[in-house]
């Protein structure tokens, strides 16, 4: 538990699937749980899934929000009979506006981007969401959204799961000219992390003034969770 005392926002982002048998029964209170531990202020969540709940459980797009914050946006990109997937963008602070973006590619998977300006504490805080593709091409055109929805000179975060580990014209090269704080951490697998695929980047580059990953998360899912501890009206 952090100190209220900080001038922070804990910013955190965690892909909670669990696609290589992590956690295969979906309890979604240990995934609450470790959130919780970390006590952040704003959460973006990847491959949240009300298909895999079990039969009488909590719909975790509705549960979610209230479980590790307040106000909660999700962003359903499959439909169907049996449930919805998706992702989620959960704050404890008043979201005075948001928008949820197609920026899907091609014929590719259906990928969405929400956008949020949060009213925290220490100023409005623009928070950009998302899960990219798994092609070069489709990340490329993904990235080119990116930056626009995060545009502007005001503080700015986006995090989410970027499948991104190439370098040249790499999401990373894209949005790090915009927003050139960011986290590096290998993440995936979670048993033996080799590829940066969850990041945090912010804008300006100093707001960013700590960040770790969750190792203990391997026993939820096949990506660890980056949290981040910004500033953002550091100069």
């Amino acid at each position: 538990m952090r100190s209220q005392a900080e001038q922070t926002v804990r910013v955190m982002t965690w892909n909670i699937h669990g696609t290589l048998g992590r956690n295969p029964r979906f309890d979604l209170m240990r995934v609450v749980d470790l959130i919780r531990r970390w006590d952040p202020d704003i959460v973006a969540l990847q491959e949240v899934d009300s298909r895999r709940a079990l039969a009488g459980g909590a719909n975790p797009f509705e549960y979610l929000a209230g479980a590790v914050g307040v106000y909660g946006i999700g962003a359903r990109s499959v439909t169907g009979k049996d449930g919805d997937y998706g992702q989620m963008l959960v704050s404890r602070w008043p979201v005075r506006h948001h928008e949820i973006r197609d920026i899907s590619f091609g014929e590719r998977e259906p990928r969405r981007a929400i956008r949020a300006e949060i009213e925290t504490p220490h100023g409005l805080l623009t928070v950009v969401a998302t899960h990219l593709g798994l092609s070069i091409r489709e990340r490329r055109s993904q990235a080119a959204m990116l930056t626009e929805l995060a545009g502007g000179e005001a503080p700015a975060v986006v995090v989410g799961d970027f499948n991104d580990w190439f370098w040249p014209g790499s999401v990373r090269s894209v949005l790090s000219r915009v927003l050139r704080g960011r986290t590096r951490y290998r993440t995936f697998p979670s048993v033996f992390p080799l590829l940066r695929l969850d990041r945090i980047y912010c804008r300006p580059r100093e707001a960013l003034i700590g960040s770790f990953v969750d190792r203990s998360a391997s026993a939820l899912s096949d990506h660890l969770p980056v949290i981040a501890d910004l500033r953002p009206g550091r100069a």
